[in-house]
């Protein structure tokens, strides 16, 4: 295995890595959220459509750069460098999500690219938390959370 068939396997792994843990992360307060604040109501509607539509972000990003893992795995398969990322921009184009237009970007450059997604991603995972831990706040009424509750947590 070459220096560039190394690199492009450990940016898959990476990303595909990435991408799954944000996207469980994302969808953990969804279905906890309601357990947490229990029976008192837990958000305002406004909050719960910020909630999903950071979800929604998270989770389509998450797509994206699991998507983009696969291509990373498909160049990484070829032999030569150009050979696989002449693959990429072939399966780029058949399915007319990019049009080839005769200059081939290289892997570093499509490495940054994907990792500028990644930290898109995290900028709304990050605000997608905030959002959550407000309104877990706010259905408490500034209150701890119950007991058994917290130890549950735990």
């Amino acid at each position: 295995m070459t220096q560039w068939n190394a690199t492009a396997s450990a940016a898959a792994r990476s990303l595909g890595r990435n991408s799954i843990v944000c996207g469980l992360t994302a969808l953990l307060p969804l279905t906890a959220g309601p357990i947490l604040a229990g029976y008192r109501g837990f958000a305002p509607a406004l909050g719960w459509l910020l909630m999903l539509f950071f979800c929604g972000i998270v989770l389509a990003l998450a797509i994206h750069l699991l998507f983009d893992a696969l291509l990373f795995r498909l160049a990484s398969s070829h032999e030569t460098e150009a050979a696989g990322l002449a693959a990429v921009d072939d399966v780029l184009s058949r399915m007319q999500l990019r049009k080839f237009d005769g200059a081939a970007r290289g892997l570093e450059r499509r490495i940054a690219g994907s990792r500028r997604i990644v930290w898109r991603q995290r900028f709304a995972l990050a605000i997608y938390l905030v959002i959550f831990a407000i309104l877990l706040f706010n259905a408490s009424d500034g209150q701890a959370l119950p007991t058994s509750l917290s130890f549950a947590l735990i």
